[in-house]
């Protein structure tokens, strides 16, 4: 996998540091101690607890790996730097569907920090690239898989 900058705020740093930690301390011991007792049944090669226990192991394993590249490509998305002139990664966007004539406010993060559920869109996903560089009153369009959406920037903020 391709190394990159990995845009943060310091929020979802924090978040993605702890995670890391807690896979390392508490869920690979976890796993070896279950290893441990499928290997204490005997014979490996018909047992499922085994299987199961390695299979996450290697779950674990690529997490853990993808959380290290993504920290240590990290940049952090400092408060002092997002302009509320022009959208930037950061910046908080209330925009007004042209369409259903509904308001949404969304967070624009890097890709590691994405949550929609949260508000928080990746600076990579279609909205988030449409919105990026555009000013307060701008009608954007977006292209999406159904179609075309246009938003008009009603505020941006910290």
């Amino acid at each position: 996998m391709a190394e990159r900058d990995v845009f943060l705020t310091l929020e979802g740093l924090k978040k993605l540091e702890n995670e890391l930690d807690e896979l390392k301390s508490v869920k690979r011991r976890e796993i070896a101690d279950r290893i441990k007792q499928a290997l204490a049944f005997g014979d490996i090669s018909e047992n499922s607890e085994y299987d199961q226990a390695k299979n996450e192991q290697g779950q674990l394993e690529e997490r853990i790996a993808k959380l290290e590249m993504i920290l240590r490509n990290a940049k952090l998305i400092d408060d002092d730097d997002i302009s509320t002139d022009v959208v930037s990664i950061g910046s908080k966007v209330v925009v007004k569907d042209l369409e259903f004539d509904e308001e949404m406010e969304y967070t624009i993060v890097g890709s590691a920090e994405a949550d929609p559920y949260e508000g928080k869109i990746s600076n990579e996903s279609p909205v988030g690239r449409a919105l990026l560089g555009k000013k307060k009153e701008e009608i954007v369009e977006v292209h999406v898989p159904d179609g075309l959406i246009k938003y008009q920037i009603l505020s941006i903020a910290r």
